[in-house]
């Protein structure tokens, strides 16, 4: 049962109060605000990000009667593993059976799933696999799950160029390097990837502090490293990242979302990968917006929770 928790708190207070619960193998430390008895709504970040980027997204939400729940993913903020012996893997079969836990540990029967990044793979993955967990869905860049498969395909070299950060942490140069100048390249990566968000350092530095986890290295690391098929992934996941490699196709109803100025996106968006959404499904392109959309454009995102969860009603 979730609880009230006694971390420092990280958030805002829009994000509602912190609070913890055992969820297969974490302790997951996640926000929650809205009444208790309204649809839960999980709101789910990337990297490298953190609760952050929905401090104006959740009470947009929660005042109109949604549970809103805000998690730190594995590696992030107070978020920790139960045991030392679990692989500290960032694949994304890990990420989505730490959502499905989460629901499951939270005695959540359904809820809607929206998310970017990192926090998008998570959602798409439930959504793909457990669609009777998953109301709706909201995932910017869209389809988001990992072809491992086809990882070793090359892009065109401006593309490839955006990839550079995860070419670099392929070598243990890389993984030294985020180490030694952790705040530095996360916040390059943030100017590069929303070049026309005018951010202050010291909103960068709020979100930094959930980078202190002890795992932030290593879980980032291998994220970076199993998608190209560089390194093994965990055993205890190895059944869902086989289901993952089919592919899958989302039904739930769903509204994807690009940053129109997304600096890390495919030059072009993902409008492509509408034939992976079977169901209700709207794309969306949002102007003035670049990868950490939540937090750039709340108010874009927040209606596309509310439009999704007024189609699956």
């Amino acid at each position: 049962m979730a609880s009230a928790s006694p971390p420092p708190a990280v958030g805002q207070p829009g994000l509602g109060p912190l609070r913890r619960v055992h969820a297969g193998v974490l302790d997951v430390v996640f926000h929650e605000s809205g009444p208790p008895a309204g649809t839960p709504v999980l709101l789910m970040h990337g990297f490298p990000y953190d609760v952050q980027a929905y401090a104006e997204v959740a009470p947009l939400l929660a005042a109109r009667g949604l549970r809103v729940i805000v998690p730190f993913l594995r590696g992030y903020g107070g978020t920790r593993f139960v045991d030392a012996a679990t692989p500290r893997s960032g694949e994304q079969a890990a990420l989505g059976a730490d959502l499905l836990a989460l629901l499951d540990a939270l005695r959540i029967d359904k809820a809607l799933l929206a998310g970017y990044d990192w926090g998008g793979r998570a959602a798409c993955i439930v959504a793909a696999l457990w669609p009777e967990r998953c109301l709706g869905l909201v995932s910017q860049n869209s389809y988001n799950i990992q072809h491992i498969a086809a990882a070793m395909q090359p892009t065109t070299p401006e593309n490839e160029q955006r990839l550079w950060y995860q070419y670099y942490f392929h070598s243990e140069r890389g993984k030294t390097g985020l180490g030694q100048h952790r705040d530095a390249l996360c916040e390059l990566l943030w100017r590069l990837w929303s070049p026309t968000w005018v951010f202050d350092h010291a909103t960068f530095q709020r979100t930094a502090r959930a980078f202190d986890n002890p795992d932030f290295i290593d879980v980032v690391i291998h994220s970076y490293r199993h998608r190209f098929g560089l390194v093994p992934g965990d055993p205890a996941v190895a059944a869902i990242e086989a289901q993952l490699a089919h592919q899958p196709s989302i039904a739930v109803p769903t509204v994807t979302l690009d940053g129109a100025d997304d600096g890390v996106m495919a030059i072009g968006g993902t409008v492509a990968h509408a034939h992976q959404f079977t169901g209700w499904h709207e794309h969306r392109v949002v102007p003035g917006a670049g990868h950490n959309l939540p937090q750039e454009k709340p108010q874009a995102f927040a209606q596309a929770v509310l439009d999704v969860l007024a189609k699956a009603c």
